[in-house]
């Protein structure tokens, strides 16, 4: 090896031993106002957690600084420093993800609403957590564009493959931050992952499905969806009939997308996906506007409409559809203790009457009482969500109403086990 190629190794590790530094500024991925948006508990973790990962690979960088100055051979070096750069980027990759996410929160208003949602997500996973013993992880709700929300899960793996996440991050999209119950269903796949209830409710569906007998496979369809129908049943247990409209809006489109059975797709069609739900408000709360709803979908997206096994799937779907939702929310589970769902989170707490009880008993307090928002706060934001105005200037008052609450609403508490 040459002295210019030894020179050039070392420009080389110059540049991403200062780019580390860099990464090591934390205040300029997300300002300082935004981070204090964050509860202490939260900021805290998030920042030991990508501190701890530039840390590592700051060390790194010295190990390959040692090993050219002591004389190594240079291959070894540049492998050793391909293999730094590659650790650089991926670290990198973690460290941009959540600054994007804390940096949404420069904004005063938003940062105060995205502050009240991370206590929502908090709460809800408590819910069925708590009591099982488990530890509550913290949230972390940030907006982007796009249809549909989603969850990075507190416990698994990231890009720089330093440790795990520290917090549920949860994607709540622009549009629904009017309407933002799909965290719910976000949470519900954190915590039915821990819990590992997905995999056991994978075989309930597939025995409901199975015993009908209509379309070969159907069984294995349906145990294929347990995530995502799990995910939508803890959303409707948490806040009732709230989700389903919201659910509605993201998942429509044509007819023949509605109703298409996609190989490999966690998700359920659309058609199956919103009727089920229908069929869970049904059979908690008998009559209600979700019979609309139902209504309206039916004269859209008709499967008679269509010959495809799609459509089969539809028809034979919709007939399991009573016994799918009793099982997924009356059937006691190894999950739960040996416990049904509603044992842990109540439906009929949730109920168009219960809400309307709420609303009356608290009145005038219902907004303001710090008290209610702690013991009642899934509650408050069912009751904030449930109905569907007709018109923006009525849809602008309600968001108000929800962006003022969940800006007042109190830090979550403290993360721990039962």
């Amino acid at each position: 090896m040459t002295d210019a190629e030894r020179r050039q190794l070392q420009a080389e590790l110059a540049h991403w031993r200062g780019a580390i530094v860099q990464l090591t500024e934390l205040d300029a991925v997300a300002p300082a106002e935004a981070w204090a948006h964050l509860e202490d508990y939260l900021r805290l973790r998030l920042r030991d957690r990508l501190t701890s990962s530039i840390a590592a690979l700051s060390t790194e960088g010295a190990a390959v600084a040692s090993a050219l100055a002591s004389g190594r051979p240079l291959g070894e070096c540049r492998t050793a420093l391909l293999r730094l750069r590659s650790r650089y980027l991926a670290v990198e990759s973690t460290v941009e993800f959540y600054g994007d996410a804390v940096q949404q929160r420069t904004t005063p208003r938003l940062g105060a609403v995205l502050r009240g949602l991370d206590t929502i997500a908090v709460d809800s996973m408590e819910v069925v957590l708590r009591p099982l013993g488990k530890e509550v992880p913290p949230a972390l709700v940030y907006p982007e564009k796009g249809l549909g929300a989603a969850v990075l899960r507190a416990g698994i793996r990231l890009w720089d493959q330093g440790g795990l996440s520290p917090v549920a991050a949860i994607k709540v999209t622009r549009h629904n931050l009017i309407h933002p119950t799909a965290i719910l269903h976000e949470t519900t796949h954190q915590w039915s992952h821990l819990v590992g209830w997905n995999t056991e409710l994978g075989e309930v569906l597939a025995e409901v499905a199975t015993a009908a007998g209509d379309v070969p496979g159907l069984g294995e369809l349906w145990r294929s969806w347990a995530g995502e129908v799990a995910a939508d049943v803890g959303a409707f247990a948490m806040a009732g009939w709230s989700p389903v409209p919201a659910l509605a809006n993201v998942v429509d489109g044509p007819t023949t997308s509605v109703h298409r059975v996609r190989l490999g797709d966690p998700h359920p069609p659309s058609w199956l996906r919103v009727l089920l739900n229908v069929e869970l408000c049904r059979s908690w709360y008998g009559a209600g506007p979700w019979d609309d709803l139902a209504e309206a979908w039916r004269s859209r997206h008709d499967p008679a409409t269509l010959t495809t096994r799609d459509a089969a799937v539809a028809r034979a779907g919709e007939r399991l559809l009573p016994a799918l939702a009793a099982a997924c929310t009356r059937r006691p589970f190894r999950a739960f203790g040996g416990r049904p769902l509603h044992a842990l989170a109540d439906p009929e707490r949730v109920s168009p009457a219960r809400l309307a009880e709420l609303s009356r008993q608290a009145g005038d307090t219902l907004l303001t009482s710090a008290f209610l928002s702690r013991s009642d706060s899934l509650r408050i934001l069912a009751l904030l969500t449930s109905d569907q105005p007709l018109d923006p200037a009525a849809t602008a008052e309600r968001t108000a109403r929800l962006h003022d609450w969940l800006a007042r609403l109190a830090p979550m508490p403290l993360p721990r086990a039962a």
